[in-house]
């Protein structure tokens, strides 16, 4: 059913319509002015703008994930809301045992792998843009060494280290990755002595997979004396670390909330399994710093334009797993579903994956 099909009531002998249908979005850290939900906010106010007096948004943000999800879903569909974006990997269950519950509302899942008949999925090819970052750190360390503070071990923050692992090697043969894992998406005091663990090793490459800006303020603490770069994640970074950041992934929603939620409103919406990159939009590169040489800046458009016209994948053959299985062929491409699964660490990474 259409969303804009409003209720009337009659007072007085007028007829009078209901408010606009409710659209809510769960974010699982705060909002900030930076990183993973910082970037989803910015494409609901897109939505909000565009779509004015067309639907009434509401937000929730630093909702726990294992804690709260389900309450707070619960919650929003008992009071009417008809569409719902759930935007962390963490909420997939809670989604879909709503959607069971509620199959007259609509549910949107990013980063999920779980579909229903009321519940769509959607997420952004995050390693295209890890891929030349990678490039871009291979062609300016000095030390052969990067550090990445990741979050959990799960496949898209794993194929993230593996494309920026992939990248860095392409143009640095002897270049290594190491990793510091969190298990968490937001910690702000861990970010910062993560970042300080792997500069102390003498990375002088580094990025992330967090919320917070905090590995990009250490790296720009420590550029001067370290010679330490940072690449951003999630957003551009560039205001905590205005001297250290080379680029960085940022994500873009704007477009994909706009187009849903009219679907949505007009009845017309048939699910949603949606991985877009480059091509899409979803994703780009936050500006590349002066400090980039201009030959690795015309490298990295060179491989931008192939990842986006589909003539160059980040993980095409040869692609080796740590203890030296071949996972893609020389002249194969990895498919989606390997990468959705992906569950290994390439060589490069000097790092393990934690023990479940």
């Amino acid at each position: 059913m259409a969303l804009r099909k409003l209720l009337a009531i009659v007072v007085n002998g007028a007829v009078l319509l209901a408010a606009p249908p409710k659209v809510a979005f769960i974010y699982n850290t705060p909002v900030g002015d930076a990183g993973w939900s910082y970037q989803h906010d910015q494409g609901r106010k897109e939505a909000e703008a565009a779509l004015k007096g067309q639907v009434t948004i509401q937000t929730l943000e630093n909702v726990n994930e294992a804690a709260d999800s389900t309450r707070v879903i619960h919650d929003l569909c008992t009071s009417g809301t008809k569409l719902v974006f759930t935007t962390s990997f963490g909420f997939m269950n809670a989604t879909l045992k709503a959607a069971q519950d509620y199959p007259d509302v609509t549910f949107l899942h990013c980063s999920g792998y779980k579909t229903a008949k009321n519940v769509g999925i959607y997420n952004a090819r995050f390693y295209e843009g890890r891929y030349l970052n990678g490039v871009i750190a291979g062609r300016m360390t000095k030390t052969h060494l990067a550090g990445y503070v990741a979050a959990y071990p799960i496949p898209e923050v794993i194929m993230g280290i593996n494309a920026f692992t992939q990248g860095m090697r392409s143009v640095d043969p002897k270049a290594e990755v190491r990793v510091i894992w969190l298990n968490s998406w937001f910690d702000p005091g861990k970010e910062r002595e993560a970042a300080n663990v792997l500069i102390s090793q003498g990375c002088d490459m580094i990025t992330h997979h967090m919320a917070s800006p905090s590995v990009a303020q250490v790296c720009e603490e420590k550029h001067k004396d370290k010679g330490v770069w940072v690449f951003s994640y999630h957003s551009d970074m560039a205001k905590y670390a205005p001297t250290a950041q080379l680029t960085g992934t940022i994500h873009v929603w704007g477009d994909f909330y706009i187009k849903t939620i009219k679907e949505v409103l007009a009845g017309t919406w048939k699910g949603t399994n949606l991985w877009g990159g480059f091509k899409e939009g979803m994703i780009k590169l936050a500006p590349l710093s002066p400090a980039i040489p201009a030959d690795v800046q015309k490298q990295v458009a060179k491989l931008q334009a192939g990842i986006t016209a589909g003539t160059f994948h980040p993980f095409q053959g040869p692609v080796v797993a740590q203890d030296g299985t071949l996972k893609v062929a020389v002249g194969k491409v990895i498919s989606d579903d390997d990468l959705g699964g992906m569950k290994y660490l390439v060589q490069g990474v000097a790092s393990s994956l934690p023990k479940q």
